[in-house]
């Protein structure tokens, strides 16, 4: 008597591919301005404060705030100080021309808004020229609080704090600020090097024209876009023909020099689907059945190397080696196209940020009005491609087909909804958000 295993839920599903990831540890270091997208392999932390000193928030007059309580004080202008600047001690009675960035002179402790002041020029000789003997004048028309608009040295960041931990992916901003302690450089983990091929004798390439029975490969697009939105080095081997004998080839070489091997479609058990077989002729395979809608089907293992392909000792020597590992990661996903696309932004997706290095890889997700009726509840747990409309709250795509890629176009992200729970208009429901699972 043949017993079915039971179909594994998203949370289990995901928890054995974080368990099973095994990070890259090989790194690099670029120029700051070159790593943009690549994974921060060492936490970098700064050897001075941000700002370095006091310095002004406004284009203004920094003054006394003793000197002038009257709110209408009128001070002598003693000095003009642009950014980059370095000031003379402010002097008794006297404002300084300050501008936006400039340090603060010694003695001042307030700047008022030039919006606030009242400038009175020297008077001259009738030649257009001022009085050298005179000096403009400035009246404040309010009374500043002493720290008024200034900048206190270090209020961002503290010398010898940690700004940046290891496993940060990086963005324009985390650049930014890794520039604004001076940091030139960065360590970063090396890309990480991914495998792509797809099976099927009905694909085509946009482009060609359609035999009867084919149809185009979108999942090879949309793959490749979205691992590079991931910052992988990818090589495609294409569309590789139904057979056991070229699926087992093109497994075998992929393996040599990649850390991860994915493919769309020929996952099943079907007469024709030969990446089961193949996988287990060249390493080991997991099959899951994970009780989600739309994907279901999901294989996960191992495709070995051959002796000496890979080991640790060659890494300096071979530029293209993926380290001491004996196998490379294999992630068979469905070929129905929204199947496919949902499953790697819930389980290929955080697999590979762990690969690269990242700790926190669960998306954000957030509390939101379904503005729609979804009646009968399904025994798995759906991913509606839903969008956010005018009122705050979510449409849902009218046809949520696997094979509808529309939605994921149409859509702003995936509401979650766990087995067995129909949804009334009103009820709130889990959002995930795209932007939380593209990048």
């Amino acid at each position: 008597m043949t017993t079915t295993k039971p179909m594994l839920s998203a949370a289990e599903a995901l928890n054995l591919l974080l368990t099973a990831a095994v990070p890259v540890t090989d790194t690099e270091l670029l120029p700051t301005q070159a790593a943009n997208g690549r994974i921060l392999a060492q936490a970098q932390s700064s050897q001075l404060d941000v700002p370095p000193a006091d310095n002004s928030q406004m284009d203004g007059y920094a003054v006394r705030a003793a000197e002038c309580l009257s709110g209408a004080a009128t001070l002598s202008v003693g000095q003009r100080i642009p950014a980059g600047h370095v000031g003379q001690p402010l002097q008794p009675g006297t404002a300084a021309r300050i501008f936006t960035g400039a340090m603060i002179p010694a003695g001042a402790d307030a700047v008022v808004m030039q919006e606030m002041c009242e400038l009175t020029k020297a008077p001259n000789d009738g030649s257009g020229a001022p009085d050298s003997a005179a000096t403009d004048m400035v009246t404040i028309r309010r009374t500043p609080a002493s720290g008024e608009w200034i900048r206190r040295g270090g209020e961002d960041i503290r010398a010898g704090s940690e700004i940046l931990p290891a496993g940060t992916r990086l963005r324009g901003q985390e650049l930014g600020l890794a520039a604004s302690v001076g940091l030139a450089t960065l360590p970063v983990v090396r890309q990480l090097r991914v495998a792509v091929f797809f099976t099927g004798d009905e694909l085509a390439m946009p482009g060609e024209v359609l035999k009867p029975g084919a149809i185009y490969n979108s999942n090879r697009f949309m793959l490749r876009g979205l691992l590079e939105n991931l910052g992988c080095d990818i090589t495609d081997y294409g569309i590789v023909p139904d057979t056991l004998a070229a699926t087992r080839d093109t497994l075998r070489r992929a393996a040599e020099q990649h850390d991860l091997i994915i493919t769309s479609g020929g996952v099943s058990v079907g007469e024709e689907d030969h990446i089961k077989p193949a996988v287990e002729a060249e390493g080991r395979l997991n099959m899951w059945q994970i009780a989600i809608k739309p994907g279901k089907p999901l294989a996960f293992g191992e495709v070995d190397r051959a002796a000496g392909a890979s080991d640790a000792s060659d890494a300096a020597s071979a530029p293209n080696a993926v380290g001491p590992r004996r196998a490379a990661f294999f992630l068979g996903l469905p070929g129905n196209p929204v199947s496919s696309f949902v499953t790697f932004l819930l389980f290929v997706r955080p697999f590979i940020l762990r690969l690269q290095g990242v700790s926190d890889v669960a998306p954000k997700a957030y509390q939101m009005r379904a503005n729609f009726s979804w009646p009968k509840a399904d025994r798995r747990n759906e991913f509606l491609r839903a969008r956010i409309n005018a009122d705050g709250g979510l449409d849902l795509f009218p046809n949520q087909g696997s094979g509808i890629l529309t939605s994921t176009v149409w859509g702003d992200g995936l509401i979650d909804n766990p087995p067995d729970r129909a949804i009334a208009a009103g009820d709130l429901v889990r959002f995930i958000p795209f932007n939380e699972l593209l990048y």
